[in-house]
Formats: C-alpha cells, structure tokens, sequence
C-alpha cells in the first residue's frame, strides 16, 4: 500500500483489489469503485515517498513514514526517538517534569492478519512509584481525536494546541498521562493504526485493530532501553470513548492475542460497544464528523461494507467522507456540527439506517461488537447515565454481557443532570468527573490490591 497518499483522498478510502468474478453488475461496480480512487489520488509528491505528508497545512514528521519492511514479532521496536513534551517543566533534580518522553514506531497485526506499523510515545515519569513492586505500566488509548496524521497522540503530547487556520486540535486526554506520571506509573500511548502513520488511513472503532495496537504498545514500551520497567512491572490499561472500547477490546483479546501481557486491571470509560447503537447517537449531534471516520475506516478494511457505502452514498457524502478524513475533533465539530447523514445518501436514509438494512455490512459491523469474550483481569466499566453520543445503554449492556461470562467488572454508572442533548457534554463531563476515581481504582490494581466485582448488583444498577 503507498504512504498516505492515496488512501484519504477517496470517498471511501482504497484498499489492495477485491478480486471479483460472474456478473456484469460487479464489474461495474469494480469499474465505479476504480474511477473514484482516481478522482482523489494525491498530488505525486505525497505518494511516491519522495515528499512529506502534509494534513491540513501540517506537515508529519518523516518519523511517521513506516519503512517498506517490518519485524516479525508483534511489539518489536521499529524505530525511537526522543519526544519533546509540549507541557514540561524542569524538576529541582534537574529531571524533567512529569518525565522523559520518547517517540515510538512498533509492529502490530491489522484486523486482516497484516503486518502493520503503528507509532505512539512512551513517558518515563520522573516521580518515584509509592506503591508496591516496581514500577507499573499503563497502556493508554486516546479518545477520540480525529482521522488526519495530524491528530495523533503522541503529536498532541508534543503539541497539546494545534491551532492553524486548516485544524484544530487539543491533546485532552494530557490530563489522565500527567495524572498517572504524577503516580509515578510509567505510561505508553498509542497513536492506533494509521493515525499518524502515513501509510493508511486510521481505522477508526476498528475493535481489532485498535485492541492489537494497545497490547503491543505495552510489548513495545517494554522493549524500549533504559527504563525502569521490568519483566514483573504490572501493566494496566486505560481509556474513555473510542479509548474506553479500545481498552476493552484489548481486555478480551488479551488471551489469545498477547498471553505475554498480563493484565492487573484496565478501566474501560464510556466504550463504544455496539456500533450499531453509537451510529445512532452521534449522527446528527456535534460529533457527528466521527461518523464518516467510522465509515471510512470500516470502508478501508471491509469489502463489503465498502460495496454498501459506494452503492448508497450520493456525491454530498462523497465529498463529506472525504473531506472528514483529514480532520482532527476540533475540525469536525466546526465543519460538521449536528450534520445528518441523509443528506449523505441516494435515498435519505440514514446511514445506520442503510447498514442496518444490508446483511453484509450489518455483518461487518457485528463483528465489532466487544462483549462476546470474556475479559482477562479485573476491569473498571464507567458509563455516563445521560451519555447520548456513546449511548449508556450499550456500555451498560457490555458489563452485563462480562458479568454473565464471568468477568470480573466493577460498574460505575456516573449519575449526572442531562446537560444537554446532542452537544457532547453528557459525554465529556464524566470524563473529568469519573478520572480521579479511574485513576484511583487503576493504581490499586497496579499496587497489587485485589479488585471486588459488583456484576451481583447489575439487577439494579442504572
């Protein structure tokens, strides 16, 4: 696949050729499919390695370029660097405060068994760990910070405002990392696959993609030289919204996927489980930008939601899907506040609804479903009770689907007012309001307290 390039400049981004055969039908709709890659290829100097990446007026450092070959062990070291912190001050030590950051490029494996370059930062904190055994590990997952390279992680902890007259992003999540270096608990992020790296698109809710992308984070950060961290450091991972269902996914693929990473717990905030659900609540709200990330992303790793999008979205989507995936949070909500996506569409139907009508694609999305294993470790599940944009209800139904499999989950529903539907805050105030507690429960885990499930009291919970 070429550097990113060609891979944000479609409607609904390219992926290697869908071998098709029979019908005249299917080959037109290889032909159609062709001819809009076309239209949106990328100017030359951005496909042919011979150039910088540019988003949105930023350019991406070359360390984002993934080299043409990869290691073969998930979690291997491609490449590091030193990471300036955005946000740092020097310690009467002479250390920096919260820590020493450094830049990472590691091996993962897509939702389609590839091999796949993924980037992030790791922190080493320059507070001393109180608690007991050495030093811990957080793997932690971003929310939702957009599509564009511009917008990833570990660019945010060195620029946590980008402010231009092209993007606008804000590295929120610099409240949780420093809150947790101020623990003394080192911290590694992940960017997740293709946000950052110039090679593809970011697969945006990808369970898979994003679940594999936190694990090996871990593996990496334990790679990296000179840190403190040791084979029996404890390891924990943390996340809200698109963080919370990339920590929860990683929780249930942690047996088979990464057995080598012992979980001591993870917190799983306001994860999007069933994405069914979540297309329903953000369409039309001021998120309503992360809805053409996810259908762009799902677009990029599956043929068959693909063929559905390409079938039903008329050339206002088009220039939508394609246009949102450049974008950073900041972006979105200015460009596409409250947008529905029948405006999107040949029939105006909405595109949940569309998916929802469709056996394939309504497949595709079913195997994004989190719940269906059993998570490894103790996990933390908090969920906003007004949570409109990821709907509480589905994150709710997520730690009844763990407990009846005889997961170990304490649930915390964060009963706040409705303040105000549609607009983000029912979803952003319990971030904050819920962040002290997380972190708390985390560094008891990481401390090597056991953890108390309350699944008996879910009959009752809201």
């Amino acid at each position: 696949m070429s550097r990113k390039d060609s891979r944000s400049r479609s409607t609904v981004p390219p992926t290697p050729t869908h071998r098709r055969t029979g019908t005249l039908r299917a080959a037109a709709v290889a032909v159609t499919a062709a001819a809009c890659v076309a239209a949106y290829a990328a100017p030359a100097s951005a496909t042919d390695g011979t150039g910088p990446v540019v988003s949105r007026g930023v350019t991406i450092p070359a360390f984002y370029n993934p080299p043409a070959e990869l290691p073969a062990a998930n979690g291997a070291l491609i490449r590091q660097e030193a990471l300036p912190l955005g946000a740092s001050l020097p310690g009467l030590d002479g250390r920096p405060m919260p820590g020493r950051a450094t830049r990472l490029m590691y091996r993962s494996t897509d939702s389609n068994g590839q091999p796949v370059a993924v980037t992030g930062a790791y922190i080493e904190p320059s507070a001393a760990w109180k608690g007991s055994g050495p030093r811990p590990l957080v793997a932690l997952a971003s929310g939702t910070m957009g599509q564009g390279d511009q917008c990833a992680p570990s660019l945010a902890l060195q620029n946590p405002l980008t402010l231009t007259g092209d993007t606008v992003s804000v590295g929120y999540e610099i409240l949780a990392v420093y809150r947790l270096l101020s623990a003394g608990v080192s911290v590694v992020v992940t960017d997740y696959v293709g946000l950052g790296t110039t090679d593809r698109l970011h697969t945006y809710v990808n369970r898979v993609d994003e679940g594999h992308a936190l694990l090996d984070a871990a593996r990496a950060a334990h790679a990296l030289p000179g840190t403190s961290l040791t084979p029996q450091s404890r390891t924990g991972l943390y996340g809200y919204s698109q963080g919370g269902g990339a920590s929860a996914a990683a929780a249930e693929l942690q047996p088979s996927y990464a057995p080598d990473v012992t979980l001591a717990g993870t917190y799983s905030g306001a994860p999007p489980a069933d994405l069914t659900a979540v297309m329903k609540g953000i369409d039309g709200s001021a998120l309503a930008g992360a809805l053409a990330w996810s259908i762009n992303g799902f677009a990029q790793a599956d043929p068959d939601l693909r063929d559905v999008v390409e079938a039903n979205i008329n050339d206002a989507g088009r220039a939508a899907l394609k246009d949102a995936s450049t974008m950073c949070v900041g972006d979105a909500i200015l460009g596409y506040g409250f947008a529905k996506s029948t405006k999107w569409t040949t029939s105006g139907k909405s595109l949940g609804d569309i998916i929802a009508a469709e056996p394939r694609a309504r497949a595709a999305l079913d195997k994004q479903r989190i719940g269906a294993l059993k998570p490894a470790g103790p996990v933390r599940l908090a969920t906003g009770v007004q949570d409109d944009i990821v709907p509480h209800n589905q994150a709710r139904q997520l730690a009844v689907d763990w407990c009846r499999k005889g997961g170990s989950v304490t649930y915390d529903a964060v009963i706040l007012p409705n303040l105000g539907d549609k607009i983000l805050t029912n979803h952003l105030v319990p971030f904050i309001t819920d962040q002290g507690d997380a972190i708390s429960w985390m560094t008891d885990r990481l401390s090597g307290k056991p953890a108390t499930s309350n699944c008996w009291s879910m009959p009752i919970q809201p």
